[in-house]
């Protein structure tokens, strides 16, 4: 399809648009929707996607933010009966609500605001299976294990709700216009046993992002630190949360850190 039928991508909304099939049809088959299924699409751009999830949903909600595109998307779709187009930026969307019920989700991440959108679409109640299109340093970052070279707070707060799961990467030359980076297409599948209670994911959130801010220091100082202790209670706490004083926050796991986080807690309740 010429681009000359489309509007110009915005490169301000950080469009890239994937036009290669192979590509496409990857991410259907791993977000596996089935004629019983809601779907939510997150940046449909030109409808490259749509179109595959529409022939294998039961219902695809469609939530795009280029107001030229919008049009497009509704004339597209209007005799396809199952697609419903929302003009919204999907941050400002409880994506439960406009589903109604229990979902899946996938999108064309834009990469200026892929963390954002994860952590947004991770709030519950989440997706049975969410599929994203991201930078492939991202989608390496999502999945990394702990102790690796890219593990960090984006990997313990994704994998702390999700399983996640690096499916394939996909060349720039599968975008038109190509991204300056290569892409990886990424599935997260919700925890049935998340480390922590949804009641605390913003606490467990902000103590990740804290520790991973002194990364190279040793655990002693960075719940010093955190916490405003003495050595001697910071050891206490840590001790409570099994874990070693003198490793550092990129060797701990996710369930090391919801460990901490209860610990932590532990302390401040007494002190209060």
């Amino acid at each position: 399809m010429a681009d000359g039928r489309f509007p110009r991508p915005r490169k301000r909304l950080g469009q890239h648009f994937l036009v290669d099939r192979t590509a496409l049809e990857r991410i259907a088959d791993a977000l596996a929707p089935t004629a019983d299924d809601v779907v939510v699409e997150i940046g449909p751009g030109r409808g490259a996607l749509t179109d595959l999830l529409s022939q294998r949903a039961k219902r695809v909600i469609a939530i795009e933010l280029d107001r030229d595109l919008v049009p497009y998307l509704r004339d597209r779709y209007r005799e396809a009966g199952n697609v419903d187009v929302i003009e919204r930026d999907v941050l400002e969307v409880t994506l439960g609500d406009v589903a109604g019920s229990e979902f899946l989700l996938a999108g064309n991440v834009p990469y200026y605001i892929t963390t954002p959108i994860l952590f947004h679409a991770l709030e519950p109640p989440r997706p049975a299976r969410a599929v994203y299109l991201v930078q492939r340093e991202v989608a390496e970052r999502i999945v990394a294990p702990p102790g690796s070279r890219t593990y960090g707070a984006l990997s313990v707060n994704v994998q702390a709700v999700a399983r996640a799961e690096l499916v394939a990467r996909v060349p720039a030359g599968a975008f038109r216009p190509p991204p300056s980076v290569e892409s990886a297409v990424v599935r997260l599948t919700p925890r049935p046993d998340p480390v922590v209670d949804p009641s605390l994911e913003t606490e467990f959130r902000a103590l990740v992002q804290e520790a991973f801010g002194l990364r190279r220091k040793q655990m002693r100082r960075v719940v010093r630190t955190i916490a405003h202790l003495g050595v001697d209670a910071a050891d206490q706490v840590l001790s409570a949360a099994a874990i070693d004083a003198e490793v550092r926050p990129e060797t701990l796991s996710p369930e090391d850190f919801a460990r901490l986080l209860r610990a932590m807690k532990g302390v401040s309740d007494r002190g209060s």
